[in-house]
Formats: structure tokens, sequence, C-alpha cells
């Protein structure tokens, strides 16, 4: 998820139960073409030393272009697989034919597989959605061109691109997909709970879940969701253990990005960690307009103070 699966984020992520996590999306044109040493490419490609195996997520639409980043970063050795984004709907991807446009154009998505397949030994993978809308729903067919074309692992989100994140997502048509190709398929969309994760792997037949929405704020549900498949209780976190963990994620961010660019990027971390707790709006606002890490600190510490254990 763009803007949010920085080391941070991710190692909360894996602390809690994730197997795997993916980078933020990565432009292979941008990669390529930033100066060397550029800040911005090395907070996309950061990591630390504790996460899970992570893959290196690309996005484009130049075969030559995405084989050439995908081979650099999986030169590295720093990667588990390299992940292409066939699946993203926001317009300033999708607007210059990247991410889920490339759903509409089998041929050029054809090239692309065969040409990082080509430069990658290892995982190679792909994020693809239902179609690019109602009326040319392709999931089916698209599988089995990338699959043909060497992808070893599908991840497929249940919407369309024009349905954005709105809707429900559809399991079922997941489900039509997976039994489509024989490659292992990761379902995703609206798994926000670990009934959620029983549930789609019963519609769909999948292979695993990945999840996405669902683990703002609450990186919890990775636990819960183990929990419940070996057949234990899922544990909803303590208002002091929300603390601690959200406490923790900002004292990596202040190391990762330095204070003032931290407090800034908590604040969306911070709404999702209040979430559903009383007096969350108030706090939440106070949170956005301080500027200082000892006041945060206080004003966490003051909501956190009427949460009991």
């Amino acid at each position: 998820m763009a803007g949010i699966t920085d080391w941070p984020f991710r190692l909360r992520c894996g602390q809690m139960g994730a197997d795997e996590t993916v980078s933020e999306m990565i432009s292979a044109m941008g990669f390529l073409t930033a100066p060397k040493g550029s800040p911005a490419y090395a907070s996309l490609l950061a990591a630390h030393p504790g996460e899970v195996p992570l893959s290196a997520q690309l996005f484009g639409r130049e075969p030559d272009l995405l084989a050439r980043a995908a081979a650099q970063l999986w030169g590295t050795g720093r990667y588990a697989g390299i992940d292409l984004n066939f699946g993203c709907p926001a317009q300033k991807v999708t607007s210059s034919g990247s991410g889920s446009a490339l759903m509409r154009d089998f041929a050029l998505s054809g090239r692309i597989i065969q040409a990082v397949r080509r430069v990658v030994p290892g995982r190679l993978s792909v994020k693809m959605r239902l179609g690019w809308d109602e009326e040319s729903v392709n999931a089916v067919p698209f599988a089995r061109l990338c699959a043909d074309a060497g992808v070893d692992l599908l991840c497929v989100h249940g919407r369309t691109r024009s349905q954005q994140y709105g809707g429900k997502a559809d399991w079922s048509a997941i489900g039509e997909v997976r039994r489509a190709v024989s490659i292992p398929l990761i379902a995703n969309g609206d798994v926000f709970t670990a009934k959620d994760a029983v549930d789609i792997l019963d519609v769909t037949g999948a292979d695993g879940i990945a999840v996405g929405r669902g683990a703002l704020g609450n990186p919890w549900l990775f636990s819960q969701i183990k929990a419940v498949f070996a057949g234990e209780e899922a544990i909803m976190p303590s208002p002091q253990e929300v603390r601690r963990t959200a406490m923790g994620h900002l004292q990596d961010m202040v190391a990762f990005k330095g204070e003032s660019w931290a407090l800034i990027e908590m604040r969306k971390h911070f709404g999702w960690y209040l979430k559903g707790m009383k007096g969350a709006a108030q706090t939440r606002a106070q949170i956005n307009r301080c500027l200082d890490l000892d006041e945060l600190t206080r004003i966490l510490d003051a909501h956190f103070s009427t949460c009991g254990d």
C-alpha cells in the first residue's frame, strides 16, 4: 500500500504473525532514472533486518525498464521475490497505462512478464484485479496468461478497477480464478477479521490470504487469524498493548524519517490505532495539530490513561 507499507509498518505486521510482506510500489522508470542515492528511492527500498521475507513490488508498462529494474532489485539479495503490480486502481498509476490498466492489454502484459521472468530466477508474482470494470471482467483469461508466461504466484483482489475499494469484494470470482490455474493463488479483499480469513479461504479455495486495509492500526489481525486456524481463540489487544505498539511504531518511524516527518507520517497511523476507542476523535484532532514529540507522548498518555488495561 503506497505511503503505508514502509519498514516500520511491515515490521509490526511481521512481529504479529504475517509470514511475508511486500514493499511499497516502486516505479521501474523512476527507480532506474533517479540520481544515485536518491532519498525518495532510498526510503522506498529501506528494510529492517528483523523483517519477515519481503518482496519488491514494481509497476510500469515498459517491458525493458521493468526487466532492468527487477534484475537490479533481485541482484541486491534483499528480496524473497519480485511482485508485478497489475492491480493498482489509482488514477495516477492507470493514466500512464500501468497498474490495473494492464489488464486491458494482454499482449503487453505478456511481454512484461516474459521480460522480467528472463532476469529473475526467483519467485515472480503478480497482483491483479477481476478486470477493468463490470463490463470487462477478465480475471480468468488474464490469470491463465500470467501462468503461461511464467508467473509463480498470483494475488487476486476481488474487485474491478472501477470499483476501487467500494462495494463488496467478490470472493466467488476469485474462486473461479483458483480453479482456472494450477499455480498458487492468494486471495485478497475485505479481510478485516479472523472470521473473514476463514470465510475467504472457504469460498475461494485459495492457498493463502493477503491482508491490506485490515491491518491498518490492527497488526494483531495476523496473530488472530493464525489463532483461529489453530483452533484457538482470537485475542483482542488491550488498550495498553495498543499504546505500546503504536509508540514502538512511532519510535521506529522517528529513527527512519526523523522527528518532524515522523510526526506527520504517523498521524494517519494513530488515527487507525485509535479507531473505535472512546474519545478517539478528540485525540486525533490533537495529534493532527501536534508538532512536538514530547507533546504527542503526553496526548497519548492522557488518552490511554482513561482506557484501563
